[in-house]
């Protein structure tokens, strides 16, 4: 997760973009602005006035979300009277995979259905790509990832089967140079599985 500072383009202020959201609305609490979804409600983003009172060694563009981050926002909702506490999960949303095995869909001939190893669970995700494969190490996304075209990674069911996140291709990461054609990003062998994958 990370947010974003752009000082000169945009002015002193700090973008925290949690969930896509087609139309927002927003409550202002001080310097912070909530951001919500105007038909749910839910909770999509923040933005931080007068960040740098606020944010210690700001820098120009994204910055990971670290435990020091959280905790200086959350001293910036206190100091603001924002009503809702800032609870983050900053586990890792693109890891390593292990492909464990693979099964044809029932329901689909071009889809398969994987049990994934990402180090601390077996994740069933269900794949379409043409060169997926039982014993390859994958990008694998998991539930509540956002990819670089927006798209936030949710529970879902493909043709009747569950499916818990997303193996990756190297154009769904929005890495330079990535192969048009369709398919996975098979990684090295030596890539741990569970360790968080950096792009």
């Amino acid at each position: 997760m990370f947010v974003y500072y752009n000082q000169q383009g945009i002015g002193n202020v700090l973008l925290f973009p949690l969930k896509n959201s087609e139309k927002v609305t927003f409550e202002k609490y001080g310097d912070i602005a909530v951001i919500m979804d105007e038909s749910t409600g839910e909770v999509v983003g923040y933005n931080i006035f007068e960040a740098d009172q606020y944010i210690s060694d700001l820098t120009t563009g994204k910055t990971k979300l670290t435990e020091d981050i959280v905790a200086e926002l959350q001293k910036a909702f206190e100091a603001n009277q924002v009503p809702q506490r800032l609870e983050i999960d900053l586990t890792p949303k693109f890891v390593v995979g292990y492909v464990k095995e693979i099964s044809q869909h029932e329901d689909a001939d071009k889809l398969r259905v994987c049990q994934v190893d990402v180090g601390s669970e077996t994740l069933q995700i269900v794949c379409g790509a043409p060169n997926v494969d039982q014993g390859q190490k994958v990008v694998v996304a998991k539930v509540g990832a956002i990819m670089p075209s927006g798209l936030e990674i949710k529970p879902t069911k493909l043709r009747g089967v569950d499916s818990f996140g997303m193996i990756c291709s190297q154009k769904e990461l929005g890495l330079p140079n990535a192969p048009q054609e369709k398919g996975i990003y098979v990684l090295p062998a030596e890539e741990e599985i569970g360790n968080e994958f950096l792009f």
